[in-house]
């Protein structure tokens, strides 16, 4: 009896599989240069925004998409902006309903995360500027955070969809 019970709870654990990853779009500007890289005197303020996106590709399979921004500039001057957005096809198994938001919006960002950071601070050095080294993120806290504020607002939808809805975005700065 026990056997069987144990049986029934490793296969309600929620399992998430990586299909595929892939970058969907990737841009660099540099609009200032060479001046801006001249003149460096000051540390630059950058700023970095965070959206993912799910979007259900067919029954179980999901594409979600992490976008990172960031923008370097000193006093009014801009330096660079970078921005790409990395996607990934997710499989979802047997999974209970309540489980596959955290899944999409916590687990799916987190496993792309450090592949889209490489790529943004590889992008920054070879505009001429440091590497950025964006820290990592707490996915979870900003999932709680979007819920919350999806509570507050009925007319917000955080679910994912096949037209884009279930969005969210998070902006903070280093």
């Amino acid at each position: 009896m026990q056997e069987k019970e144990t049986q029934t709870n490793e296969s309600a654990q929620p399992t998430l599989v990586v299909n595929a990853q892939y970058v969907k779009d990737l841009s660099f500007e540099n609009p200032n240069a060479p001046k801006s890289l001249l003149q460096q005197e000051a540390e630059p303020n950058v700023q970095v925004g965070i959206d993912t996106a799910a979007n259900k590709l067919e029954d179980s399979v999901f594409e979600v998409t992490l976008t990172i921004r960031a923008e370097g500039t000193v006093k009014d001057t801009n330096l660079f902006m970078a921005e790409v957005s990395y996607s990934g096809v997710f499989s979802i198994g047997e999974t209970p309903e309540e489980y596959i938001a955290p899944l999409l919006y916590v687990e799916a960002p987190r496993l792309l995360f450090p592949f889209a950071r490489a790529i943004i601070a590889e992008c920054v050095r070879e505009g001429g500027y440091p590497p950025l080294l964006i820290h990592p993120v707490d996915f979870m806290s900003l999932f709680q955070q979007r819920a919350q504020q999806a509570q507050e607002t009925p007319e917000s939808n955080n679910e994912p969809s096949k037209n884009g809805k279930g969005d969210q975005k998070f902006e903070f700065e280093l």
